[in-house]
């Protein structure tokens, strides 16, 4: 499991790391984490795929109804915290930031996630601003990759593996951000 992963990187490998001293799962911070992870990840890490995979009208409007309530949640969160489990960068955040990275490009798109744009939201594009532009982060993120990846992967979903244009997320994510005062 990918947070498995996580925290196995944040812990065990600080021999090999550059920054040893950065823990994103703070033994005061657990339980604010823990209690982000049980909603963002059924909700909208996963709630993309249930969108993207539904077998039927009912199973969509559930999954997307679900996504969207935790989409709004995350927006309610940033408008009053700097991170997504408090005032300090987490492991939270790097769970969120690829289902929100991914978001306007692909599933809004691809996976019919379109009631909300990270684009359209000031709290969470200046959020994501932010992660981006953190060092060593906007190095990991190729769009372009993401792009093809998934809309070349899945003939049932687009059979010719067209990839669409889209808007230029990262050129967003470019631009200054001010959540330094939170």
């Amino acid at each position: 499991e990918s947070a498995d992963i996580i925290r196995m990187l944040s812990s065990q490998f600080n021999d090999f790391a550059k920054n040893p001293e950065l823990d994103i799962y703070p033994e005061e911070m657990r339980d604010a984490i823990d209690e982000v992870n049980d909603w963002v990840y059924p909700a909208l890490n996963n709630g993309v795929y249930r969108c993207g995979f539904a077998k039927s009208q009912e199973a969509y409007d559930g999954a997307i109804a679900e996504l969207t309530e935790a989409f709004d949640r995350v927006d309610e969160i940033l408008k009053k915290q700097r991170y997504i489990a408090g005032d300090t960068f987490t492991e939270a955040d790097i769970r969120l930031f690829p289902a929100l990275l991914r978001f306007d490009e692909v599933y809004a798109v691809y996976f019919k996630t379109n009631t909300r744009s990270v684009a359209h939201t000031p709290s969470i594009l200046n959020y994501m601003r932010e992660l981006y532009q953190m060092p060593g982060v906007a190095e990991t993120c190729d769009m372009e990759q993401i792009k093809v990846h998934y809309y070349s992967s899945h003939p049932d979903l687009n059979r010719w593996s067209v990839v669409p244009r889209g808007a230029d997320f990262i050129k967003l994510l470019e631009e200054p951000y001010d959540r330094g005062d939170m």
